[in-house]
């Protein structure tokens, strides 16, 4: 399944930890059709969250290939890492480098590290790490079906 992910950004009143209210902007990854369709989204994902009011302060395409999340309660941060496949030109047999950006869920940088080598055991290419660094990135809200029944009354079959 091929995703179109944007990043969003939320603009909003937060209360710091010494009881003042303050002006935060949170980065969200939103599986989206379109640019609209992304603000829409994370404007419903964050109505429950955020009390008050926000804004959307921006939507940017992100340019991920491939995310690699965690079920780990410690890998609450989200790392970008660059990667390099290696290629052989037939013709020329020179070595081609093209380059893939993937994001990884985790807690610490070798923890990114060791996620990213578990999610690429089975791909043929060689491939090179070329940077991992973390991101501002709070959470990211894959696309999610609803999935409705054709006919009314259909989910409930008689036996």
């Amino acid at each position: 399944m091929m995703h179109n992910w944007f990043e969003c950004s939320i603009r909003y009143e937060k209360v710091a930890e010494n009881g003042m209210n303050r002006k935060v902007t949170e980065a969200y990854l939103v599986d989206a059709l379109s640019f609209t369709e992304a603000e829409a989204r994370i404007i419903e994902e964050m109505n429950p969250y955020i009390n008050g009011e926000f804004t959307v302060s921006g939507v940017k395409r992100a340019g991920y290939s491939e995310l690699f999340p965690s079920e780990e309660d410690a890998a609450d941060r989200w790392f970008k890492c660059k990667l390099f496949f290696i290629t052989l030109d037939e013709k020329s047999g020179a070595e081609k480098k093209t380059h893939t950006t993937v994001l990884v869920q985790a807690s610490d940088l070798r923890d990114a590290v060791k996620k990213l080598d578990e999610g690429m055991k089975g791909t043929l290419a060689d491939y090179v790490i070329g940077s991992v660094s973390e991101t501002a990135i709070m959470d990211v809200y894959p696309y999610a079906a609803d999935v409705k029944p054709e006919f009314p009354g259909d989910d409930k079959k008689e036996v």
